[in-house]
């Protein structure tokens, strides 16, 4: 029978929060930064290129973001010694799933921001080509 934890639940609530974040945080570097570019783009062409499925799916989990999350969650709960609602493996199952979701839910925000913030300086960008043809008019 699983036993839950005596940690409060807000407390638990405010760790998956917090956890969420650094896993967010490296997954969208490893994924999506530029210092991590030629080891991505190798990964991206061995997902392609390799001859069996397990050595393309190896590769894939590289550039994938939410494939990528769940290794580095998993790697955060071990660092952390973090479980939620229960004790043993059914508390790691779940804050695993829990991080991941979070985490994801952190790299959507901060995605949408970063096309938010590049979608305002091509605007900005396409008015000031703009504004000398105006004003030679």
């Amino acid at each position: 029978m699983a036993v839950e934890l005596t940690i409060p639940l807000l407390h638990q609530f405010a760790l998956l929060l917090l956890i969420a974040m650094p896993v967010a945080c490296a997954t969208w570097t490893v994924t999506h930064e530029e210092i991590f570019r030629e080891p991505r783009e190798f990964c991206t062409r061995m997902s392609k290129c390799c001859k069996s499925l397990p050595q393309r799916k190896f590769f894939y989990l590289f550039t994938c973001e939410y494939c990528f999350s769940h290794y580095v969650a998993a790697l955060a709960l071990l660092l952390f010694r973090y479980q939620l609602l229960y004790t043993g493996w059914r508390g790691y199952v779940v804050a695993w799933f829990a991080v991941v979701w979070i985490a994801n839910v952190y790299i959507s925000a901060f995605n949408l921001l970063r096309l938010d913030i590049k979608h305002e300086n091509v605007t900005i960008a396409v008015e000031q080509c703009e504004l000398p043809a105006e004003t030679k008019k």
